[in-house]
């Protein structure tokens, strides 16, 4: 099925490399009275890395395989000869991607952009060879030590995707149409709800390096928190959006459901999810506009409006024939763009604390 297609969360464990002991081994040739200590070093263990990938979106690949274990480092041998250090091993990762030590639930690494390199496991060290006890007094030493162990850890990782824009509604609100409509996603569309068993990504450009990224999430029903329909485990992909759409079906098959009702349930499963979600800017999207007369319309969204109390932006669109599409499109963007203006002209005028309380004399900086 496709739901299994998309893995978000998996648990592995990840074991460095041993590192290797040292020799305590003797110089003995020929000819050579008193050769004295030539063992070598151990080889250090080899590290467990995890590196973005921007072109891994599921944690699929970690679904069976659970144990990873970078290679120990060879022992020191005679003729002062070094042990080869361990390999170290790659592990793979969507951007997006957070990391959690089970044993504590610190987080360990957040993998936000393409090609970011962490350790997860550092190897141990390897073993002095008898070569470093070598002293005035002690000519011919035979102690050795043994390399450390790596380091062993049990982690969570856990997929958030990145995403601009996050689609909040109830089943066959319309939500795959409209990603459909204005980006280049091509998720499943049919007329049963739960179409939608993953979230999809779709890039929207509206202009020449202008655009940003939508994600659509399966449905929310009332009782999501308890575990109704597909339950609000998807729900963690829009933390990161700095935008959420609420989409509303304003010509639902069923002419009795009150779609004032629905519109609540899910705004109170947001707010049952997380308070910061719930927090974030949202916009009502009233969607299969064209279905309702066009005598009748503008009462009917006026109505729904005010029954259901909300008093920031709305749009009205139809995903499925494009009216209201663009209009939509350019407000986001222009909204993002403002958003990320505002927050670079912050960083810019903030204060340097280094350089606080301190002021330039040009004749003590000659």
């Amino acid at each position: 099925m496709d739901f299994m297609k998309f893995i978000d969360e998996a648990r592995i464990e990840v074991v460095a490399g041993h590192g290797g002991s040292g020799s305590a081994s003797m110089r003995r040739e020929k000819f050579i009275e008193f050769g004295g200590p030539d063992g070598g070093d151990g080889g250090k263990g080899g590290s467990v890395y995890a590196i973005a990938d921007r072109n891994i979106n599921t944690l699929v690949d970690y679904r069976y395989a659970k144990k990873h274990l970078a290679q120990n480092g060879e022992s020191g041998r005679g003729a002062d000869c070094y042990g080869k250090a361990g390999e170290d091993i790659e592990l793979r990762m969507p951007v997006g991607t957070i990391i959690h030590d089970m044993d504590t639930e610190e987080v360990i690494a957040d993998l936000t952009f393409h090609g970011q390199r962490l350790c997860l496991a550092k190897g141990g060290a390897g073993g002095w060879g008898n070569l470093h006890f070598k002293s005035s007094t002690n000519r011919a030493p035979r102690q050795k030590t043994t390399g450390l162990p790596g380091e062993e850890y049990k982690l969570r990782l856990e997929l958030k995707v990145l995403a601009d824009v996050g689609l909040l509604g109830m089943p066959n609100a319309g939500k795959s149409t409209l990603i459909t409509a204005v980006s280049n996603a091509r998720p499943k569309i049919a007329d049963y709800p739960f179409t939608t068993l993953h979230p999809n990504l779709g890039v929207v450009r509206v202009g020449q390096e202008r655009s940003f990224v939508i994600a659509d999430i399966p449905g929310l029903i009332e009782g999501a928190a308890e575990g109704a329909g597909l339950g609000h485990r998807f729900l963690r992909h829009l933390q990161r959006t700095n935008l959420l759409l609420h989409l509303v079906d304003m010509a639902p098959f069923d002419e009795n459901l009150d779609i004032v009702a629905e519109a609540k349930a899910i705004v109170n499963e947001l707010k049952k999810y997380d308070e910061s979600l719930y927090d974030k800017p949202r916009w009502l999207v009233l969607n299969k506009v064209d279905m309702i007369p066009t005598d009748d319309r503008a009462q009917r969204i006026k109505t729904f409006v005010k029954a259901y109390g909300w008093k920031g932006p709305v749009f009205e669109i139809s995903a499925l024939n494009g009216e209201g599409c663009q209009k939509l499109c350019y407000a986001i963007q222009q909204d993002l763009d403002d958003k990320r203006k505002k927050r670079d002209d912050e960083e810019e005028h903030e204060a340097d604390v280094r350089f606080q309380g301190e002021a330039i004399n040009p004749d003590e900086s000659r």
